[in-house]
């Protein structure tokens, strides 16, 4: 078997005067194990920014979300992986606490999270797994399925009737179903197609899972009934993209300071300030600001802001916050960044791989006029203002 050749001084002499230069052969940077460390955290950063938030674990969440969230408690649990991911981590998912897992640590095989998660299948192709329903998605599926005539509907039926006109005439309105919270007596929802009164709700209990649960008296427009759990209403609604909770068109305060019992907060309006020191950004810092709607914490919004374009590759500071009450947080943004287009900031940012970004939630407004625009959205009347920057106003359409 021939032997490789070792290269002596006067090889190296020759291949110098060849205008050839040596160079040795690299060694592989990262072990099998740290490229699919590496690979299975990125998957849940990919989650993360697609979704706005940190997966979840629970019976309602896709096989996926739970899949992440089990990985991430591993790797925040493991030494060498918090090493290995930590100057990866521009999102500062590897700060917050860790859950408690009853397993063992010692590897991260995809193949044993779902085993854990009552996942049985064969994960070659763990694609496929997308379409395997959990048990407790089974159980709300058959819930729902297990109705029966309502006897007295007689009594339900003028209600359902009024709903829908109170609907036409623009008095009520619906939104997205978002959290159980919302599931009280007299309110109602869509789901499947169907009108869905909750007559009753009965004593709330703690399920063999340690959530809150009850059982509920549901009359749907169709003439039937169900005593199902309030667990699984929250399940079918979730799983039904179509779902929505009908509610009175002016229902509830939008903000901090005025919430009243049974109001649902939704999500934060942030007001964020740049510590870059590009020239342009520097000279107008004081009227700079990025205005953003998000259903998690700031801060962990915020985690890692110098390494994404989007906040301009810059620290940022918080300038102003308000809590959003019973409201649909995609559309306001897109009213606000709506009503401020003029004003938006025009400029490309080179991302950590040096491709050019426009940041599209930034705009040359003083914090004032976001102050009163606030106070529009309040009293319903934003809709009917746009900004105009040579007055640094809000006025009427």
């Amino acid at each position: 078997m021939p032997r490789s050749k070792e290269f002596t001084p006067e090889d190296d002499s020759l291949l110098a005067e060849l205008g050839v230069e040596k160079t040795p052969a690299r060694k592989a940077s990262r072990t099998p194990r740290e490229q699919r460390i590496i690979a299975g955290f990125e998957e849940i950063q990919r989650f993360v920014t697609e979704n706005g938030r940190m997966p979840q674990h629970g019976e309602e969440r896709g096989i996926f979300e739970r899949l992440y969230a089990e990985r991430l408690n591993r790797i925040r649990q493991q030494e060498e992986s918090r090493n290995l991911l930590d100057p990866l981590d521009h999102q500062g998912l590897l700060a917050d606490s860790i859950e408690d897992v009853d397993a063992p640590i010692d590897q991260l095989d995809d193949d044993a999270l779902l085993a854990e998660l009552g996942v049985t299948e064969s994960s070659s192709d763990i694609e496929q797994l997308r379409h395997v329903r959990t048990a407790a998605e089974k159980r709300a599926v058959e819930e729902i399925a297990s109705r029966q005539t309502c006897s007295d509907f007689a009594k339900f039926q003028p209600l359902f009737e009024q709903v829908q006109k109170e609907i036409d005439a623009g008095s009520r309105e619906t939104r997205p179903f978002e959290l159980k919270a919302e599931i009280e007596p007299g309110r109602f929802f869509i789901v499947s197609g169907q009108k869905a009164y909750v007559a009753e709700k009965n004593d709330v209990f703690t399920n063999a899972q340690g959530r809150r649960d009850a059982r509920l008296l549901v009359i749907f427009d169709n003439g039937t009934e169900s005593n199902m759990l309030m667990r699984s209403l929250q399940r079918a609604l979730h799983k039904d993209k179509t779902s929505r909770r009908i509610m009175e068109a002016a229902d509830g305060p939008l903000f901090e300071g005025s919430a009243e019992k049974g109001d649902v907060a939704t999500g934060t309006i942030y007001v964020l300030r740049s510590k870059s020191e590009e020239p342009y950004i520097a000279r107008n810092r004081k009227i700079l600001h990025k205005i953003g709607v998000t259903d998690t914490s700031v801060r962990q919004r915020i985690a890692g802001a110098r390494l994404q374009p989007t906040f301009l590759m810059a620290d940022v500071e918080v300038v102003a916050t308000y809590k959003l009450y019973n409201i649909n947080r995609v559309k306001l943004e897109k009213l606000i960044h709506r009503v401020f287009v003029s004003a938006r900031l025009k400029m490309e940012i080179p991302d950590r791989f040096g491709n050019p970004v426009a940041p599209r939630e930034w705009f040359l407004v003083p914090l004032h006029v976001i102050d009163l625009a606030v106070e529009k959205i309040k009293d319903g009347t934003l809709v009917d203002y746009v900004y105009e920057p040579d007055k640094a106003a809000l006025t009427p359409r």
